[in-house]
């Protein structure tokens, strides 16, 4: 019979110590990956077979109510794209409602992606942190009368750690780093089937470029949004390697991580860039991390290693996308 590693959804083997899902035993309910994983917090990366348009056409095939997790902070084209490819019932759970600030209302988020992104399905924020939110997935399966669903989502949207908060115990392997979840792993609870899913991967993800980033970028508090005045000539360096300048005389709010290190620069030389157009009234999302609200319209340079980690979107904070 085979079985699966209760972390990370892999077959056991006890054959080769070399290869995924190897354990000295196979009475073992985790792999030694997921136990090196939670007791010293090393991840071994793998290669994993199952690419994005994998995992999505599996899902599709099997005609599942899908609950699709987004990282508040990363709310992007890219993400809002992937969750369309779904084409059976499917569900928007916008995940770490514990570190939105107080002053952004549920409702505001819900329109914004009603209006600019033409999403008609349930919406909801969540939080495994909160009692009040975590049970909204089994509270839908129930009144929609679903004996089993996918939940599925992008590297760090939450979906283990939602998962196990609905078990109320550590199951799943939780994580920060990428490529946690490796396969597709069935929970019980009661009656009702969940499964577990690989993360979607980014295009371009910032840990990608700057892996020192992982840990300080996992907000785990709410955000307090830093709003800095720039003038002529004035720079925002963030970790003292992404620069972006040229932002003319304009007003900007950052929502990252208040772990991660910012600074101001007047007459910074940036030589190695490109150029990005900033709208009024944008966020520049930048992946992995957060996003910056832009006031004015501005032509950004931008570290050129990083450009492809950024994009555009119409702003949270007012108009609707008319286009």
């Amino acid at each position: 019979m085979v079985k699966k590693c209760l972390g990370c959804g892999v077959t056991l083997q006890n054959i080769d110590k070399e290869k995924i899902g190897y354990v000295p035993d196979l009475k073992f309910k985790i792999c030694m990956r997921c136990h090196r994983l939670r007791h010293y917090g090393e991840l071994k990366k793998e290669l994993v077979s199952k690419d994005n348009d994998t995992i999505i056409k599996i899902i599709n095939n099997n005609k599942k109510h899908v609950f699709f997790l987004i990282d508040f902070l990363n709310i992007s084209n890219e993400v809002i794209d992937t969750y369309k490819k779904f084409r059976y019932t499917k569900t928007l759970l916008v995940t770490k409602k514990d570190i939105i600030p107080r002053s952004i209302k549920d409702s505001s988020i819900i329109d914004y992606l009603r209006n600019n992104y033409q999403i008609n399905e349930d919406i909801y924020l969540v939080s495994a942190k909160d009692s009040k939110n975590k049970n909204i997935i089994i509270k839908e399966m129930i009144n929609k009368s679903l004996n089993s669903c996918y939940i599925v989502g992008y590297t760090n949207s939450g979906k283990s750690t939602l998962i196990n908060t609905l078990l109320d115990e550590k199951v799943i392997t939780e994580s920060f780093l990428p490529d946690t979840t490796l396969d597709f792993l069935n929970i019980k609870i009661d009656n009702l089937v969940i499964t577990d899913t690989p993360g979607f991967k980014y295009k371009k993800n910032i840990m990608d470029i700057n892996n020192s980033l992982i840990k300080k970028a996992n907000c785990k508090k709410i955000i307090k949004p830093i709003t800095y005045q720039m003038k002529d000539n004035t720079s925002l360096l963030i970790e003292n390697d992404l620069v972006i300048n040229n932002f003319g005389g304009n007003s900007i709010t950052i929502y990252f991580s208040n772990d991660i290190n910012l600074e101001r620069r007047y007459n910074y030389d940036l030589e190695d860039f490109s150029i990005i157009h900033v709208p009024d009234n944008t966020d520049l999302v930048i992946t992995g991390l957060g996003f910056i609200n832009i006031k004015k319209a501005c032509n950004l340079k931008v570290s050129k290693k990083y450009f492809d980690t950024i994009s555009i979107r119409v702003s949270l904070f007012g108009g609707l996308n008319n286009e």
